[in-house]
């Protein structure tokens, strides 16, 4: 594997060049699509510092960059203890 490919893109997360790839290649053409499959822009910065470059991978891969659509973001939640749900 080369040294482009293990470079991560998402920091948050750990995912890697060869693992946005893979999911592209398998048929996962939208920013949100990639997402879903890796991960890629669900951690703390919610894709700040990776999507550009999920952008830019789709568009090597033959997706039209001007129909290429923002990720959809979605707030960090936390886990909660079922005992403080209940107010006590």
């Amino acid at each position: 594997m080369s040294q482009s490919e293990t470079r991560e893109l998402c920091r948050c997360e750990g995912v890697t060049a060869a693992e946005v790839g893979r999911a592209i290649a398998e048929g996962n053409r939208t920013i949100n699509d990639v997402k879903r499959r890796t991960v890629a822009g669900m951690g703390i910065c919610q894709g700040i510092y990776c999507v550009e470059h999920i952008a830019r991978a789709l568009v090597e891969a033959g997706a039209d960059s001007t129909t290429l659509e923002p990720m959809t973001p979605r707030p960090p939640t936390r886990l909660t203890a079922l005992g403080d749900l209940d107010g006590g």
